[in-house]
């Protein structure tokens, strides 16, 4: 038989996954001295194209091809930079960063990261201004923020404010607070938005992981993860907020896991408003991991509102695990050009170790259903004597999607990401999911 037919026949039996796997990039490749996590990443709307990057302590890593070159480069400041990098952009193609230092520049010890840095880049991330600080609390320790840009370009960031970071005083408190600029550079009196106090011993009772979202009319919500639960503010106007944080889901085990391989696991929730001119506009999504299935069946979780947070769909679990395993970590991405939702995550399906993939989830109907699939070429084993950090993060625009991920590479974190096109994923293998009941 001729050898082209033969080989012919045998692409045409083998599974469609080995044609379909999206190429992984290190993105920390010069940088294998140092351990490299929580990375942070987005699109420029203005040149997608352009593709910025940003991981603990100090690192940036931009494109200006789409994802074939990278450029790296160390962000810094006269107070120091190290860690918990936040990356965000406005349409007219502005890219903030934001992260965490110390006024007194001991960055070695970690109680006095108490303050938030923000830096601004005009060019795609090649240079960045000087950080300037929010107007913060000096005598009360500011972690973990996050921000948002809404449709006219003002910059929202919302944080734990701790009466003193990893205190076990039984009267120290954690509160969520909340700030916007118009510019990045001048920032209202920081807002109290959490009515619930937590303690300050970084545990599932810290009030923890805000973020903030901001519709195209205006209307503000925040959410957070404290007690078990996954509360909700909002403002539909004139600095209004409610007066009592809405309870809207509960999360069993909390938001501190423990997964084998990490010495702690971040499980927080990631918050998204559809600000996208298709039908789902103004709807609410929640993705987050918690364990009500038991320590050893971690699941991503996802649900919705249509109705500003007053009611909620049923939490649909994302992926798939026939069998007990951890799935956890999750992120989430709204396409506003789109509607469509993408989530990143990882999991031990078919796994008998501690062997983890990474997955991502989608939804082109508003989260009613999703359909998911591996993206990660290999597996990873983690390690709990490698730093991990807590977060993944993943960026969408114009039907472009760039996951990014921590790994374990030869003993130390590495981070990466791959360039997934919407039509490529539509046609690569998938496994499905769907709502028992049709969300709200």
């Amino acid at each position: 038989m001729n050898i082209r037919i033969v080989i012919g026949l045998v692409a045409l039996f083998l599974p469609s996954s080995i044609f379909a796997q999206f190429k992984n990039i290190r993105l920390d490749q010069g940088t294998t001295n140092i351990q490299t996590s929580e990375p942070s990443i987005i699109i420029n709307k203005k040149n997608p194209k352009n593709i910025i990057a940003a991981t603990n302590p100090d690192n940036i890593y931009y494109t200006i091809d789409g994802g074939n070159v990278w450029q790296s480069l160390k962000l810094s400041s006269p107070n120091g930079v190290f860690g918990q990098p936040v990356l965000v952009s406005d349409d007219k193609g502005t890219i903030y960063s934001l992260h965490l230092s110390s006024p007194n520049g001991d960055l070695k010890d970690e109680k006095s990261l108490n303050q938030i840095l923000i830096h601004i880049s005009r060019d795609g991330g090649k240079t960045w201004e000087e950080g300037s600080p929010l107007g913060l609390n000096a005598s009360k320790d500011q972690r973990k923020p996050w921000a948002t840009v809404d449709s006219k370009g003002n910059v929202w960031v919302a944080w734990t404010q701790y009466d003193s970071f990893n205190s076990a005083d039984e009267n120290c408190q954690t509160n969520i607070l909340l700030s916007n600029s118009s510019n990045g550079k001048k920032w209202t009196k920081p807002f109290q938005i959490s009515q619930t106090p937590g303690n300050c011993m970084d545990d599932d009772n810290t009030a923890f992981g805000a973020m903030p979202a901001i519709g195209v009319d205006g209307k503000a919500f925040v959410t957070w993860a404290n007690q078990n639960k996954i509360f909700l503010d909002r403002s539909f106007g004139s600095g209004l907020w409610l007066t009592n944080d809405i309870a809207v889901g509960q999360q069993p085990g909390g938001w501190d896991m423990k997964i084998p391989g990490h010495g702690r696991c971040n499980g927080t929730p990631v918050f998204m408003i559809d600000q996208s001119k298709s039908i789902y506009q103004g709807s609410l999504y929640l993705v987050w991991a918690d364990q009500r299935n038991g320590e050893n069946d971690t699941d991503v979780w996802f649900m919705r509102s249509t109705n500003f947070g007053d009611n909620w769909s049923v939490p649909t679990k994302l992926g798939q695990d026939s069998a007990k395993c951890h799935q956890y970590m999750p992120w989430m991405t709204v396409d506003q050009s789109t509607g469509y939702i993408y989530t990143v995550f990882y999991g031990r399906s078919g796994h008998e170790n501690n062997d983890t993939d990474v997955y991502l989830a989608y939804s082109s109907d508003g989260g009613i259903s999703f359909k998911s699939r591996k993206i990660s070429e290999t597996p990873f084993t983690p390690d709990e004597n490698v730093p991990f950090g807590g977060i993944n993060n993943i960026a969408a625009h114009n039907g472009i999607i760039t996951p990014v991920w921590t790994s374990v590479q030869d003993g130390k974190a590495s981070v990466w990401t791959t360039i997934i096109k919407q039509a490529d994923l539509v046609q690569a293998p998938q496994t499905a999911s769907k709502k028992k009941k049709k969300g709200q």
